[in-house]
């Protein structure tokens, strides 16, 4: 089964089998036709000799899929031959290809192949009208015609399918080489010979006249033709499938509709690729099932045609239709909506959406059915963004539609320039249900210009809009060119293509000097160089590729600083003959055709072609000339190749161009050629024949550009935009041909310095230049490009600051009714949106009557405008209906009014409570809080007003979570609202209340995000050095216009006796001129003209003192001190005193003073002032008895000044004498070896003690010594002070360890000492932690089974009796007898369980106490464990026994015996057993019996003897011993050894040693 593309994995629908079973339906399906059509050949049916239509359709019907009935209207290629002839083709190339499989060369013995052979034959006789007779017999077949031959063995190579479809991507791929093999045979109609047919009433047969001639002639071509498939099956390698293959396209997309109920509806769509795409209908993305549905959903699909038609539609049917097509080459959806409307009083209440009821009736969802329009709206839009090429940007929008229609889903449409975008590896988009995204996965300037988002419902939509600017990449090399853009491919040939590119409009510094192009193979990384000089030209053609190859190029810049960085590499490009791939596109779903081109002429051998014709130059450049032509009409039956001639005009002296290779193409690039001189051009055919005559020569060319660089554009006019981006206009170069478009660049005036606004070219003569800093002045510039260069740039235009155009004022809202009585009302609105770039001068209200529902004309209420934003209209009509609309103006004029309100009655409000506050804004926003303001109600109700009540909520809650803020009313008219979540969006309102009640609330504000935007500043308090003190505020977001406005306590400050106010730039500046009770309150500044910029201070009594006290200081200044007189000692015992001011200028002056009596600077004082840091310091070289007193240090710097004193006197000149007097000593000490770190203890993780200090200023010849109690210590080794830290190890510590340690440092420098206590507490302490470090190393509780019971044990690093153990038994205390008890053996803890019984079962716990902490070690001795313990202790018990009882040789017998001849020998040895042991006497491990020479005796079961009586030589031996009871056996051997005395007899004394013993 065939490997799935990836792109298919994705979804759940796709078969995964489909193509394969397809491909099996489509074989068996073919083969059954082929078997009816084979009958129908051999019998001489006349309809396929005249091609009839009826086989034409019988075929079609049969191939609904892959019918290669569209080839017989196909290409002007094939234009000729008719369908019977195609179809017959067909049915030889399925059944050739079935075959190839089984064998490389075909067996002319097959029937089948016969008839098929025949019905080849007999239709290529029926399109031919000068073949020469040819035999239909046998003799036909076994002699192999040159057509069947050839095509049987171009079949057999070309492993050809019948549907199209193969099971792998390679075969795909020696598909399409195959057929370009094909081709290339049959284009030269050599070899084929053309037949006729005569019919009889039983049999055809067919007759073949050729001469050996021709017999030869047909051998070699199919020898040329086996070289052929040889080169082919190399090319196949390097063929691009991608160009073969085609993806999914939608030549007729479906169309959306809007139906009534119970009416029909059929969606169309039209689809092409290779292979053939399979195509489904989804709907709200489920795919559409014809047989879950019958009768309701109708499916049809005819040569690339489908449709979807839907029977009696009802309202489940709105929804969004969805037309997938899928091939190999990956997916292409098409989207429909449908809408089906339902007639008046059929409404279903339950798609009612909940908030639509308020919307217009001509939107959304009304009784009548679904309106044709939606509201669609972009909120959280992209803006003008500016990027960098290399990186990833992303452009989004959340879109809200209403209505919102849960089957009625919308298409998102991405547009650059005005041309839609589709994915692909640079371009992604997502759209997530509320927000469309778009991603430039890796910015390039090709992907700068004008992006606009489309949402589409329906046959409505709407879309926004914004400009995407991509600047140049950093060069590689400095002052290098940027890269070229929008490289394309263009007339690409079998061998040629010319690569089209746009200039930079960076150079770098310095002119472009030209482009270099490079080329690189697909599916390769290397990358080619293609012209060896740079071309200044924008458009290069490229030779010397090779045929069925794709490429790739790419375009670099150059100038004298060095070459650019590469441009974005052009789509991949297929060098192939046009026709060829026209054909491909056409009919992808068959490689071969079966078509042949047969002529009217004999078939002539060796045809030299005729001249080509039509020959002409389509471009010249200085660098080169391309020429183009058209093929000869005479050429003969095989391809023709070209050779391109030149000579000087004026002379007939010819040179052929491309002297090695010949030319494919019909195209060629000349090179070489001098600049300025005049060529003539001719082109000559060649074949295998010879070369023919040349064509016609062309008229005489000059060598040179005849491209003209495009003229000076001319007049540029910048006019104002927003407060960051001009409008830019031009106009067009005059006589500018092939124009690509123009560069703008920009630069601020006086600078110097331009900087282009625009890396991808404009058309048209009008351009906003973005990315402008607001409020300076700019100068522009403009040039134009095609592909012969650059024009100069154009005259610079006039200097323009940047600013806000101004624009009327946007219409005001949320108008309401504050107030309504018998003849006048008073009306509320909120400031427009959009003020149009200047402050809102005035309001003009209008009005009109509604009588019974139909408005009249409107009235103007005010002919002056108001300021305000509340307006009483007076000379109404009591209880008469009134409609309102408002109109804001500025100094550009009157705004578009408001829509017109709802329908507001004219009559008396008597109700008791206030009406509502008005006017509400929200000011000094921040991440947690904001401060609300509003005005007043217009009707106050029965009473005054006595406070308000602020309601908030966040803006996405229901009206159920309203919350008041404050509990009790409050009488301000502001409040600041905290506790604000950041980010989150709030809604606000407030209610007045009298003593009637709370009125109706206010409209609410608009969402107000809670955030505190980049660049807030905070208002700030200042007081200078004259004592002034006031209130600052900055802004850097002023436009020109912008104003800044004063308040205190919200309220214009009208009396400014007590404020003096400056404003210089952006900065603002309140001072008070003489702060008192009078100016306590909260003051408040915002800057107009701005989102919103405002900050607010409060001073109250306690923030006026702290001003007041700093004023005074500023007024009277002292010269502030950080830190006060203080004295410290230095490393030598000297005393520093100091103090460190705030600051100091140059001209300070300090004066020293002890005891009222100025000290200066000497042998005993040495004093310093540093004015940068404000230190001052006196250092006392050594303090004495008459230094005791007061120190004083005077300060003066300017006006300021200020003194501190420190007083030493008494104990305190005690202490700091005594310090002084220690810190010199240790100065001296430190001179020579010295301890930084006095002598210490700590345990080691092994429970040794280490004694350690730390040392330094140590050298070679300085030595430690260790004392322990004044005795000295004896190190083995000496220390080597590494990292200046010296130690002394004491292992198991113990008791005998304690007592008082010393160690001494000394060398010729001097000598020091530490002493360390470890007695009493001291050592306690030390055991404790030795302890501690025992019990930690305490392993886990195991268990261990003896002869005597069960023992429970743990081992330490080493055990000490200070370390105090116990053992537990289920949580008690276990009492020790002498069943149970404790011990230590070495470093093993143990606990004996002797003879263990059921009651010995459950938890043991070992407790270790260190003196401070009890550690812990537990065994569960239960269940299993305990069963095994018990049975391992039965077993070594029972061993035990056996041991102590068995039978055993105590002692008594020597090893070996040495004994003269003659003596007796006496041996007795003790033996043991339980019971009594039988014992047996071996010679020779044979059992000996007692007789009167050997006496054997075994005395109440305890001694054993032998006794031999006058022994002799034979009594030499090996002797031994047996012992033997119920649990065991033991053996004792010895050697007897008898010897002949040469001399006096001596008495034989056995050896003192055992003999050898051996246990059973």
């Amino acid at each position: 089964m065939m490997a799935l593309p990836f792109y298919q994995k994705h979804h759940q629908h796709y078969d995964r089998a489909y193509r394969h079973k397809e491909l099996q339906s489509t074989l068996s399906q073919y083969q059954k036709e082929e078997k009816r059509k084979s009958a129908v050949y051999s019998h001489g049916s006349t309809a396929y000799t005249r091609g009839s239509a009826a086989y034409r359709h019988g075929s079609a019907a049969a191939y609904s899929h892959e019918s290669a009935a569209a080839y017989s209207h196909g290409s002007a290629a094939y234009g000729h031959e008719s369908a019977a002839y195609s179809h017959g083709s067909a049915a030889y190339d399925h059944e050739s290809a079935a075959h190839s499989r089984r064998s490389a060369a075909y067996s002319l013995g097959s029937e089948s192949l016969s008839k098929m052979s025949s019905a080849y034959d007999h239709e290529s006789a029926a399109q031919s009208r000068r073949s020469a007779a040819y035999s239909l017999g046998s003799e036909s077949l076994s002699k192999r015609s040159a057509a069947y031959s050839l095509g049987s063995e171009a079949y057999s190579h070309g492993q050809m399918y019948v549907s199209g479809i193969t099971d792998t991507e390679e075969e795909r791929i020696k598909e399409s080489a195959a057929y370009i093999a094909r081709r290339n045979l049959f284009a030269t109609g050599e070899g084929i010979s053309a037949t006729r047919v005569a019919t009889s009433s039983s049999t055809e047969e067919q007759h073949e006249k050729k001469s050996r001639k021709v017999a030869i002639r047909e051998s070699a071509e199919r020898l040329a033709l086996k070289k052929t498939l040889e080169e082919t099956e190399e090319f196949h390698r390097k063929l691009n499938e991608d160009k073969l293959l085609h993806a999914p396209e939608f030549v007729i997309k479906p169309r959306s509709h809007t139906v009534w109920e119970k009416q029909n509806v059929k969606l169309h769509c039209t689809v092409t690729g290779w292979p053939e795409p399979r195509l489904t209908w989804y709907k709200n993305n489920v795919p559409i099932n014809v047989h879950t549905h019958p009768g309701k959903y109708f499916i049809e699909s005819r040569y690339g045609m489908h449709s979807l038609e839907i029977n009696k539609c009802d309202f489940e049917d709105t929804a969004q239709y969805r037309a997938s097509a899928m091939n190999v080459k990956g997916e292409l959806s098409a989207y429909a909506s449908l809408v089906v409307k339902r007639y008046k009083g059929e409404f279903d209440a339950s798609y009612f959406h909940a908030g639509t009821v308020t919307m217009p009736l001509s939107f959304g969802v009304t009784p009548h059915g679904y309106a044709s329009k939606f509201e669609i709206h972009f909120v959280d839009k992209f803006e003008v963004t500016f990027g960098r090429e290399g990186e990833t940007m992303s452009l989004g929008c959340t879109v809200i539609i209403h209505p919102d229609i849960k089957r009625f889903h919308p298409e998102i449409q991405w547009y650059r320039n005005g041309v839609l975008i589709t994915p692909s590896k640079w371009v992604q988009m997502h759209w997530s249900g509320e927000r469309a995204t778009l991603t430039l996965a890796h910015a390039n300037k090709e992907d700068e210009g004008l992006y606009t988002l489309r949402v589409v419902m329906g046959d409505y939509y709407e879309q926004y809009s914004g400009y995407v600017f991509v600047r140049d990449a950093d060069a590689e090399m400095p002052g290098a060119p940027a890269s070229p853009l929008d490289v394309e491919c263009l007339d690409a040939n079998k061998d040629y293509v010319i690569i089209s590119w746009k200039q930079p409009a960076v150079d770098g510094g310095s002119p472009v000097l030209g482009y270099f192009i490079d080329k690189c193979e697909v599916g390769t990384t290397h990358w080619s160089q293609c012209n060896e000089t740079p071309v200044k030209f924008a458009r290069f053609p490229v030779t010397g590729l090779i045929e069925g190859r794709s490429y790739i190029f790419r375009v670099r810049a150059v100038n004298k600083a060095g070459i650019s960085i590469p441009s974005r590499v052009s789509e991949p490009v297929a060098a192939l003959d046009p026709a060829d791939r026209a054909r491909l596109r056409s009919h992808p779903s068959a490689p071969w055709t079966g078509q042949i081109i047969v002529t009217e002429e004999e078939p002539a051998e060796g045809v030299v072609p005729g001249p080509p014709s039509d020959l002409h130059v389509i471009e010249a450049t200085k660098n080169y000339v391309v020429l183009s032509w058209k093929p000869p009409g005479e050429r003969g039956h095989e391809g023709v190749m070209y050779f391109v001639e030149k000579c000087t005009a004026g002379t007939e002296n010819w040179q052929r161009v491309n002297t090695e290779i010949p030319v494919k193409s019909p195209r060629f690039a000349v090179f070489d050629l001098a600049e300025g001189k005049s060529y003539r051009f001719r082109v000559r055919c060649c074949n295998s024949a010879g070369i023919g005559e040349p064509s016609e020569a062309t008229e005489a060319t000059v060598v040179g550009d005849k491209l003209d660089i495009p003229k000076v554009p001319g007049r540029i006019i910048p006019t104002r935009n927003t407060d960051t981006s001009v409008v830019v206009t031009w106009t067009e170069s005059k006589d500018a041909k092939e124009l690509v478009g123009y560069y703008v660049e920009a630069s601020i005036a006086g600078s110097g310095h331009w900087e282009p606004s625009n890396n991808n070219p404009v058309k048209g003569t009008r351009f906003i230049c973005h990315g402008l800093l607001t409020g300076e002045n700019y100068i522009f510039r403009v040039r134009a490009v095609n592909a012969a260069g650059l024009s100069e740039y154009s005259h610079e235009s006039e200097a323009i600051e940047v600013k806000a155009a101004i624009a009327a004022p946007s219409p005001p809202y949320d108008i309401t009714v504050l107030e309504s009585v018998r003849d006048s009302m008073v009306l509320g609105w909120k400031q427009p949106k959009i003020i149009g770039g200047a402050e809102i001068t005035g309001y003009y209200v209008n009005y009109r009557e509604v009588i019974d529902g139909v408005p009249g004309k409107w009235n103007e209420a005010n002919i002056k405008p108001v300021s305000e934003r509340a307006y009483r209209i007076h000379n109404l009509k009591e209880n008469m209906v009134y409609q309102f609309q408002v109109a804001a103006a500025n100094l550009a004029g009157v705004g578009t009014p408001s829509p017109p309100t709802r329908s507001f009655k004219c009559e008396e409000w008597t109700i008791a409570v206030p009406g509502p506050p008005h006017d509400l804004l929200c000011t000094e926003v921040r991440k947690d809080s904001l401060v609300l303001l509003w005005k007043p109600p217009v009707y106050i109700g029965r009473n005054p007003v006595t406070g308000y009540y602020v309601d908030v909520k966040e803006t996405e809650a229901t009206d159920e979570h309203w919350r008041s803020v404050n509990e009790k009313p409050i009488a301000n008219k502001f409040l600041k609202v905290s506790g604000l979540k950041e980010g989150v969006s709030y809604l606000f309102r407030v209610r007045a209340t009298n003593q009637a009640g709370v009125g109706k609330p206010s409209d609410t504000t608009d969402p107000v995000v809670a955030e505190t935007r980049p660049g807030t500043k905070e208002m700030e308090v200042d007081v200078d050095d004259n004592g002034v003190i006031s209130l600052n505020f900055e802004c850097d977001q002023m436009s020109p216009d912008s104003k800044f406005v004063w308040s205190k306590n919200y309220e214009p400050i009208e009396d400014e006796s007590r404020l003096a106010f400056d404003a210089k730039g952006g900065k603002s500046k309140a001072a008070f001129k003489d702060l008192g009770e009078d100016d306590l309150g909260i003051y408040s500044c915002a800057v107009t003209d701005t989102d919103g910029v405002s900050s607010s201070y409060t001073v109250d009594e306690e923030e006026m003192k702290r001003l007041l006290a700093l004023s005074h200081e500023h007024k009277f200044p002292t010269v502030p001190l950080k830190s006060e007189l203080a004295a410290e000692l230095l490393e030598k015992g000297q005393v520093r005193f100091w103090l460190q001011a705030e600051k100091l200028s140059g001209n300070a002056k300090v004066n020293f003073v002890f005891n009222d009596k100025e000290i200066v600077n000497g042998e005993k004082y040495k004093m310093k002032v540093d004015h940068n840091t404000g230190l001052i310091e006196m250092i006392m070289d050594k303090i004495e008895d008459n230094d005791e007193g007061t120190y004083t240090f005077q300060l003066q710097d300017g006006k300021a000044t200020n003194q501190s004193s420190l007083v030493l006197i008494g104990d305190v000149f005690k202490k700091l004498q005594n310090e002084a007097d220690f810190q010199r000593q240790e100065w001296f000490r430190k001179q020579g070896p010295h301890f930084v770190e006095y002598l210490g203890w700590e345990v080691t993780a092994d429970c040794n003690v280490l004694l350690k200090c730390k040392v330094a200023n140590i050298k070679k010849e300085t030595h430690i010594v260790w004392y322990k109690d004044g005795r000295e210590i004896m190190v083995d080794e000496e220390h080597d002070f590494k990292d200046g830290v010296c130690t002394l190890l004491i292992s198991e510590f113990s008791k005998k360890d304690a007592g008082n340690y010393e160690v001494i440092l000394k060398d010729d420098r001097g000598k020091d000492k530490s002493k360390l206590k470890l007695v009493e507490a001291a050592f306690a302490d030390l055991m404790n932690e030795v302890c501690k470090k025992i019990a930690v190393s305490a392993t886990e509780l195991k268990i261990q089974s003896t002869a005597e019971g069960i023992r429970l044990f743990s081992f330490v690093n080493y055990y000490l009796e200070d370390l105090m153990v116990s053992w537990l038994h289920n949580d008690a205390k276990i009492k020790y007898t002498d069943r149970v008890k404790t011990g230590v053996t070495g470093e093993q803890i143990w606990l004996q369980i002797n003879e263990p019984t059921p009651q010995d079962k459950g938890k043991y716990i070992m407790e270790l106490f260190d003196g401070k902490t009890t550690h812990t070690r537990k065994l569960d001795l239960s269940g299993q464990a305990f069963d095994e313990a018990c049975v391992e202790f039965q077993r070594l018990k029972q061993a035990a026994v056996a041991e102590r009882n068995r039978a055993r040789i105590l002692g008594g017998l020597p090893d070996v015996v040495t004994i003269q001849e003659g003596k007796a020998l006496n041996l007795t040895c003790n033996v043991w057993g339980d019971p009594v042991p039988e014992v047996t006497w071996l010679k020779n491990e044979k059992p000996l019996t007692a007789d009167a020479h050997c006496i054997l005796k075994y005395e109440s079961g305890k001694s054993a003897s032998f006794t031999m009586t006058g022994v002799n030589t034979i009594d030499s031996g090996r002797y031994g011993i047996l012992v033997k009871n119920k649990y065991g056996t033991e053996t004792s051997d010895f050697t007897v050894s008898v010897f002949i005395p040469e001399g006096e007899d001596e008495v034989s004394q056995p050896e003192p040693s055992k003999g050898d013993k051996k246990k059973v």
